[in-house]
């Protein structure tokens, strides 16, 4: 991996996050539990690159994403579009998604990330707001993606490094 300002990025983070997903993963004891997302954006803000993900309150990586200061977000080739689907459909309170799915962690920076990867965002988490139906202007949206109220929470990450796979 070689380290890059995000402004030289040539990947539409549109479709990395939406069509491809990625993982966002903290640290957890020793080792480090990676949550599948497909919600989130990466953009300018408080004066510093900045990337949000969405994280119900339900998800066990919620409680790993509120107690340490940092997360990453990992984007993969299409080739690992299982794992990815696996560790969106699987609870790390239930499975050792890193034995099961044979993703190799690195742990060289604040935040844990995957040797296969072939794009890392490290970010610095800056702040966190709860969204429920209070803040729904459309009420529909609500009714569509919340039905069962469990709400997201978002968190704010300061991009303090990008790193790119060299293969």
């Amino acid at each position: 991996m070689k380290e890059v300002n995000i402004r030289d990025v040539k990947e539409n983070f549109i479709k990395l996050i939406s069509d491809d997903w990625a993982l966002l993963t903290a640290k957890d004891g020793d080792g480090c539990n990676p949550m599948t997302v497909s919600w989130g954006g990466v953009g300018e803000l408080w004066g510093a690159d900045t990337a949000t993900v969405y994280v119900r309150e339900s998800r066990y990586t919620k409680t790993l994403i509120d107690r340490e200061d940092y997360f990453s977000l990992c984007f993969f080739g299409d080739e690992y579009r299982k794992t990815l689907s696996f560790c969106g459909s699987k609870s790390g309170r239930d499975v050792d998604k890193i034995k099961e799915t044979g993703l190799t962690p690195v742990y060289d920076c604040k935040a844990p990330y995957f040797a296969q990867a072939k794009l890392v965002l490290i970010c610095k988490k800056r702040a966190k707001l709860f969204l429920d139906e209070s803040g729904f202007i459309d009420k529909k949206i609500s009714e569509k993606w919340y039905s069962d109220k469990d709400f997201h929470y978002i968190y704010f990450g300061e991009i303090e490094k990008v790193l790119i796979s060299e293969e």
